[in-house]
């Protein structure tokens, strides 16, 4: 072995030995060690400033004579330095905020023994040389705190280098950044090897003792350096500005994880050094549009509201808004019985003192639903109970035509007769000229809808909001390619050119709210959903996400159109039909409809053909219902049977 190699292996050692001792000491051994260090500095700096005043050659003698002040100088800055918890402080982890917190602490005792030297007449030392203490104090302190801090960090450094562990670059030099890398510096399988920053006001400076580099420089530093995961802290960014970023950071071919956003760090459930998985949701970066307070609280704040399939993906996100509007009650309503536990017990956790129900049933049953709404006197209704995954419905069709139109009819009966004041129906793009069974039922519900709204003889405001995909939401197809690419699978895909309209969770409720908000009966809203996004694109950009590539780490395999599905989803029936309305993503449609007098024998012409279980003739209802109704599967013999 090289003298080299010895001596890097001796230095490697030490530094082990070194993390290891300081880690073994408990809070009250480091407490007491720096004590002791500060009362060394306290006595370093009181010399110091006596022997400019007087000479370093009288030194010994002035601090003599001085002893009782020196004794209560160093008392009082222990005492102050304990209460503004000085010594509390991690230096490890510790930012820029601990020398402001030291300069306040060693204020707060200068003054206080300039005070109790005045008062008490303990000492004629000049207060030329209590200035000189005090700089002298406030420079050592933060020097010795300053090189603890650096010298744990090189240590630390030694113990577990970038190259051999998670070596980690964090995108974004500011305050966000600063953060984050603070919170790295306790995780033993990461190191923080460089920032990345646009600001070339930044670039080549150093932050916290790490270089910060320009975006051009990350190829080269991962091939010096080396790095194998690059974090994103820049939790304001977002749309274009955002998508242009982690498209250029994609093809360096390792994971990116990020912050939360700014939305989520106010919101108050996630901390800015919360890192979390980046995903696609990032990729498409909508711009968030502020809600209007006044639409949110219309028919929430201080009213009865129940949702119904509170358990499911947009339902509990509605529950979850909802409580935050403070309404005088909020009901869940909900079939599935673990769904509905799980959404009461999160309201519970986030929610102590929201006033709620959670009431099992479904919205087929009438006279379960009459029971409730008249027991609490539901004032706003939010339908988002139904069955809307394409392939299950389109092979069970019966049970999607019970719940989705005899669900909704149902339902919406028991409101006119319960004197409920708004309905809102949660509908899908689905509905627009459907190919399948499940569009071409959510299309019938919004005509029950637009039929009873025109009724004069009740009070009950109908409404109903149209959009398309959520991301996350069961059956979506962003947690199903996150979980093949995890588990190492080839993501699955029906074909290379479909195309889908998406929106979060979180946003698409919130405008369900307020469209509901300004809805006068009869209306069908449109959310506006962007871009449509072609699903081969998203597939091959979550695999990048993931540090990988397409067809060499993660194959992406075709296998073509399910029974039902589309290759493009649209949102209305008559394109030109859109009206805008107050807000910038919420448009009203001029679609067609029925006179309730011309619908209604079609239901029960429907719903009778159901009960029987004859699905020929409960497609041909509706057909004759959904002008455009085209199905591609085996429901397509029914129409040449009709048109025979």
């Amino acid at each position: 072995m090289s003298t080299k190699s010895r001596s890097l292996l001796s230095i490697e050692a030490t530094a082990a030995t070194l993390e290891k001792s300081v880690n073994a000491l408990s809070n009250y051994q480091k407490y007491t060690i720096l004590t002791f260090v500060d009362i060394s500095l306290f006595l370093t700096s009181i010399g110091a400033a006596i022997s400019f005043e007087s000479g370093f050659d009288n030194m010994p003698t002035e601090i003599w004579g001085a002893g009782i002040f020196v004794a209560i100088e160093i008392t009082v800055k222990i005492a102050i330095f304990w209460a503004f918890s000085i010594y509390q402080q991690v230096l490890r982890y510790t930012g820029g905020e601990f020398i402001f917190t030291i300069v306040k602490a060693v204020i707060a005792s200068c003054i206080s023994i300039a005070a109790i030297n005045n008062l008490f007449d303990i000492s004629t030392m000049p207060a030329s040389v209590l200035l000189s203490d005090g700089m002298l104090t406030l420079i050592l302190v933060i020097a010795f705190r300053l090189s603890v801090r650096l010298t744990l960090g090189k240590i630390h450094q030694i113990n577990y280098p970038g190259k051999e562990t998670g070596g980690v670059v964090i995108y974004g030099a500011g305050s966000a950044g600063c953060i984050l890398a603070q919170a790295l510096a306790g995780e033993r399988n990461k190191v923080l090897v460089g920032f990345i920053d646009d600001s070339p006001y930044l670039q080549g400076r150093n932050v916290q003792g790490t270089k910060v580099y320009a975006p051009g420089d990350l190829v080269k530093l991962k091939s010096t350096i080396g790095f194998q995961e690059i974090l994103l802290a820049m939790p304001s960014i977002e749309g274009q500005r955002k998508r242009d970023i982690l498209q250029q950071l994609q093809i360096l071919g390792v994971p990116i994880k990020t912050v939360p956003s700014i939305n989520e760090i106010l919101s108050g459930h996630v901390s800015i050094n919360k890192v979390r998985e980046l995903d696609i949701e990032d990729l498409l970066g909508r711009k968030v549009i502020a809600a209007n307070p006044e639409l949110l609280e219309h028919d929430i704040t201080d009213r009865v509201v129940l949702v119904t399939g509170g358990g499911g993906s947009i339902g509990s996100e509605l529950c979850r808004q909802i409580a935050k509007q403070q309404p005088k009650l909020l009901i869940v309503y909900e079939l599935h019985e673990f769904a509905l536990y799980q959404m009461d017990m999160e309201l519970s956790e986030h929610y102590p003192h929201l006033a709620k129900v959670a009431c099992l049933g479904s919205v087929t049953d009438a006279a379960a639903l009459t029971t409730v709404l008249r027991k609490y006197g539901v004032d706003t209704i939010y339908h988002a109970a139904a069955y809307k995954h394409v392939p299950i419905v389109e092979a069970n069709p019966i049970s999607g035509m019970n719940n989705n139109i005899g669900g909704t009819l149902t339902a919406a009966q028991c409101a006119i007769d319960c004197g409920v004041d708004k309905f809102v129906l949660i509908s899908t793009d689905k509905a627009v000229r459907p190919t399948n069974i499940m569009g071409a039922t959510k299309r019938v519900a919004e005509l029950v809808l637009q039929g009873l709204a025109d009724l004069p003889t009740h009070k009950t405001c109908f409404t109903m909001v149209r959009f398309g995909n959520v991301l996350g939401s069961s059956g979506s197809v962003v947690p199903r390619f996150r979980e093949q690419i995890t588990s190492g699978k080839s993501i699955t895909l029906t074909h290379t050119d479909i195309t889908r309209y998406f929106m979060t969770i979180p946003e698409a409720a919130t405008l369900v709210i307020q469209a509901g908000a300004m809805a006068k009966g009869g209306e069908v809203f449109l959310l506006e959903m962007g871009a449509p996004v072609r699903i081969y694109d998203l597939a091959a950009q979550m695999i990048r996400l993931h540090g990988m590539e397409p067809h060499k780490d993660v194959t992406i395999e075709i296998t073509g159109l399910r029974p039902g599905e589309k290759i493009r989803e649209e949102l209305l029936i008559n394109c030109d039909a859109a009206i805008e309305t107050g807000h910038p993503k919420i448009f009203c449609a001029r679609e067609e409809k029925l006179a309730w007098k011309d619908l209604a024998p079609q239901l029960t012409r429907l719903l009778d053909a159901a009960a029987e279980s004859e699905v020929s003739e409960c497609v041909a209802v509706l057909y004759d219902l959904v002008p455009g109704y085209n199905p591609t599967g085996q429901y397509a013999k029914v129409k040449e049977v009709l048109t025979v």
